[in-house]
């Protein structure tokens, strides 16, 4: 039997969304590949990508779904776990007790201390992905992969122990997005006026974002003429609503939704009008210009960091001043200048190459310390 197994404890949910699946399936593959057993504990949310995991191979432990609980830890996110989280980490530690992995790997930001604490014992060592940079972990291992995060920043969060792996450096892409980075390089000429936008808020995208965003691009001027690209889940709310008003518009536009070849999608595309989330990272290292909108508090510092660096733009859903820092304003400014396109191109593609997830693996398959 494996003995090389790895345990994920992280949820997706109409309320925290993919992004955290994602992330961990990335890295469950690249373990894979290297001869890892990768199996999962997700709790039966509303919007859950159980299902969907189990697709790509692994097995899926789950929780059922619970119920709105207060909030009393510090960073403000233990509603989304439904549960206390002392009743959580009992449940999952007789779950990884059971399955006697080398690693446990918990990404959720409703988890802290006291959940690694109980599920500790039963495991050889413990990784928490993370992004807030704002509560304690009591792990052996920690990835935070944001710009401008430092090990420096976490040192009094995490044991004297623990390693720290901090940055875009080990921001956890598929493989083909360096595969496309490659070929969207090689091919690469002058720079020309952007006309195809992909729109991307998230696969969930309970606020309807992307229809805020159509509703911004319907006032284009009409000399750019976009073709616009729509990615959505498959189960988003607004997904009819979006697909009616998509073709209401005086743009092409195409909705598209389980969408499996996104890094080539985003490689045809000149520029992008995305949420400030962990695909951030995927649009980066392609080089994808990006206007980004700030969809939920924990995708400002995201956002402020890739604006701060020249790597993109932000545009304001409520913005109350219309000509400077709305999607509209912010894409017909961009459209005009393919300059500034090119530079922030060029800006956002030296923070991300793709190889951040093998990174991750090698420190996970050298060991804890």
């Amino acid at each position: 039997m494996n003995e090389f197994r790895v345990v994920f404890r992280a949820d997706a949910s109409l309320t925290i969304g993919s992004g955290h699946v994602m992330r961990c399936l990335t890295l469950a593959d690249a373990l894979s590949k290297r001869g890892a057993e990768c199996t999962f504990i997700c709790r039966e949310h509303p919007g859950n990508l159980i299902e969907y995991i189990r697709s790509k191979g692994y097995r899926v432990y789950t929780l059922a779904r619970g119920h709105e609980v207060e909030d009393h830890n510090e960073s403000g996110y233990a509603s989304w776990l439904g549960v206390p989280q002392e009743e959580d980490a009992r449940v999952s530690a007789a779950l990884v007790k059971e399955l006697s992995p080398r690693w446990v790997v918990v990404d959720h930001y409703a988890l802290d201390k006291a959940w690694h604490r109980i599920v500790q014992p039963h495991a050889e060592a413990l990784m928490a992905v993370d992004d807030l940079c704002d509560r304690e972990h009591q792990v052996d291992l920690l990835l935070d992969q944001n710009l401008g995060r430092t090990e420096a920043q976490y040192r009094s969060l995490v044991p004297s122990g623990c390693k720290v792996l901090a940055g875009t450096t080990y921001a956890l892409l598929r493989p083909e997005f360096a595969e496309w980075r490659r070929r969207r390089s090689a091919s690469a000429g002058p720079p020309s006026a952007a006309q195809r936008i992909l729109i991307t808020m998230g696969g969930v995208d309970t606020s309807n974002a992307t229809g805020a965003a159509l509703d911004a691009l319907s006032e284009l001027h009409s000399a750019l003429d976009p073709r616009i690209t729509v990615v959505l889940g498959q189960t988003a709310p607004w997904l009819e609503s979006v697909q009616a008003q998509a073709a209401r518009l005086p743009w092409r536009v195409e909705v598209r939704t389980g969408v499996r070849n996104m890094a080539e999608l985003m490689a045809e595309h000149e520029l992008a009008v995305g949420a400030a989330g962990s695909t951030s990272w995927e649009r980066c290292c392609l080089g994808l210009p990006t206007v980004m909108v700030v969809l939920a508090d924990n995708q400002s510092y995201i956002a402020e960091s890739l604006a701060a660096a020249g790597a993109a733009v932000i545009a304001r859903l409520d913005s109350a001043n219309e000509d400077r820092h709305s999607i509209r304003s912010q894409v017909q400014a961009l459209l005009k200048h393919p300059d500034t396109l090119e530079r922030i191109r060029r800006r956002a593609a030296n923070l991300v190459d793709g190889e951040g997830a093998e990174r991750v693996v090698n420190q996970m398959m050298s060991g804890p310390l």
